[in-house]
């Protein structure tokens, strides 16, 4: 013991110094570097203490209710384009909306996708965030595009779907009832996904599914330690071990679907029930497996169809969390929402009539609400990049291969870009305050394949929650922004039937 202990220790003593190694040469050799070729100065900033850099002050902000002083403090001391060194690394960030625009339309170019280690590890090299651009990740993008951007899709499919799995969750919602709105919500996003991406309807295997991905997402910003070093008792362990269970779970729906395609191609019988998860029937190439089957393997496939699950699960279902919160600490914008739905509502004949797509293209002072929760609460704080060459912009170089950082919070919330920036005032879309830097599901090849699907999902959830339900929030909680932007407590709130016809109360 007291050997392994010592081996341990060695590991460690060895590895801070050849980081604290590589961090003096980094910076002697990019100093001598810009010196010899007549370079412009790298941004201003600080690099913080060694090995660590600024990297705890960065978590510490982010744990939170108010992170802005970590951008907010670098940029009145150096500019809207600044150095520091997080997560291991020297990291340009960027609070200019032009440098962001350059980055996110720049890839392929003169940047490159390049996050955390713990994400790529964990999502997989395959998956769409963590892909470099070129010919396969713009195969497959376009395939996602397909799928969820596709207005027709969306209202002959998706839209329907969306109806039927919001109203089977609140449907189970009991008068006075405590319920975590988050983890509501999650489960309705998550659910869609899966029946999306897999035709696999609500079950038990789903929410075993799900928890699983409670676990690697948490995983995400942790420290990735060697896999001797992990543990069961490490976030990255946990999220590690949670991820190969989720892949095996999904491998095992690819090798069915596979099985089940021979069946059919060599027999035109009918196939005999199928355990769970179960496919719905009639589904000839209609969800996304289908599609991913012809041309990509196994292993694409699964890093594929777990980074679209973690996307569906961990973004949407917050904006619509954060948008009830905003709107109840908002009565006004919150009276005006319940107005326009309950029209909504008295137009139908019948109280279960699901919604169409003419509802969905009514609901005007939603757009705005969703719009202003995006900016305000930013669920994607902004992107890493990683500079492919010299990158010389308003006085300042970013040399090949430096990290960079585009914070689409930072101009968010910047009062030179929106007035009262950080005030939530849903008015302001009226008239179309957008400036061409509202960037809230990214921009560039990457662009979020997903972005009209989420404004689909959260005006849904909206439309029978309000029409169904009042709500009283149960207890305070804490909105916070890493690993990733949460309530701490999953806004708990005690929910109440509205006895009253909505119909009635709108031909008073």
């Amino acid at each position: 013991m007291e050997l392994l202990f010592l081996l341990l220790l060695l590991v460690v003593a060895s590895t801070v110094f050849l980081l604290l190694h590589r961090h003096h040469y980094s910076y002697s050799y990019s100093y001598r570097r810009r010196r010899e070729h007549g370079l412009l100065p790298l941004p201003p900033g600080s690099q913080g203490m060694p090995l660590v850099g600024e990297t705890l002050r960065l978590i510490s902000a982010y744990k939170t209710e108010d992170p802005e002083p970590f951008i907010d403090d670098r940029v009145r001391r150096h500019g809207r384009i600044f150095t520091s060194h997080v997560f291991g690394e020297r990291t340009v960030f960027s609070a200019d909306p032009d440098l962001n625009r350059a980055i996110v339309c720049g890839e392929g170019r003169s940047f490159e996708c390049s996050y955390p280690s713990s994400i790529a590890t964990l999502l997989g090299r395959h998956s769409l965030l963590v892909m470099k651009a070129g010919p396969h990740h713009k195969r497959m993008h376009s395939l996602t595009l397909t799928r969820f951007a596709s207005l027709p899709l969306l209202r002959s499919r998706l839209l329907p779907d969306i109806d039927r799995l919001v109203r089977l969750t609140l449907g189970s919602w009991g008068d006075g009832q405590l319920l975590p709105l988050l983890d509501q919500a999650k489960k309705i996003t998550f659910e869609l996904t899966v029946k999306q991406l897999m035709s696999c309807d609500p079950g038990s295997w789903t929410e075993e599914l799900r928890k699983e991905y409670l676990l690697l997402i948490d995983g995400f910003f942790s420290v990735p330690l060697p896999s001797f070093l992990s543990s069961r008792f490490t976030t990255y362990g946990r999220a590690i071990r949670a991820r190969t269970k989720v892949a095996e779970a999904l491998r095992g729906v690819i090798r069915k679907r596979r099985r089940d395609e021979k069946k059919d191609s060599s027999s035109s019988s009918s196939p005999s029930p199928s355990p769970s998860p179960s496919p719905s029937p009639s589904r000839s190439r209609e969800d996304m497996l289908d599609e991913l089957m012809d041309g990509f393997s196994e292993e694409e496939i699964v890093d594929f169809l777990l980074a679209l699950l973690v996307a569906g699960y961990e973004t949407t279902p917050t904006i619509m969390t954060l948008l009830v919160k905003f709107l109840t600490e908002n009565p006004r914008a919150l009276s005006i929402i319940k107005e326009e739905h309950d029209e909504i509502r008295a137009r139908k004949t019948q109280e279960s009539e699901p919604l169409q797509w003419s509802d969905y293209k009514a609901m005007a002072f939603t757009q705005c609400v969703i719009n202003e929760t995006l900016r305000v609460a930013n669920i994607i704080s902004g992107v890493f990049r990683r500079a492919t060459t010299d990158v010389h912009f308003k006085g300042y170089t970013i040399p090949k291969g430096c990290k960079v950082f585009a914070s689409f919070r930072a101009v968010h919330l910047d009062s030179e870009n929106f007035k009262d920036a950080r005030t939530f005032n849903p008015w302001r879309w009226q008239r179309d305050d957008e400036n061409g830097i509202f960037t809230p599901f990214g921009g560039g090849p990457r662009l979020c394949p997903g972005y009209e699907l989420a404004r689909v999902e959260i005006s849904v959830f909206l439309h029978h929650l309000v029409t169904r339900f009042s709500w009283d929030v149960a207890e305070k909680d804490k909105l916070v922004f890493f690993p990733t932007t949460r309530t701490l407590k999953g806004y708990p709130i005690i929910v109440r039937h509205r006895h009253q016809k909505v119909s009635e109360k709108v031909m008073r």
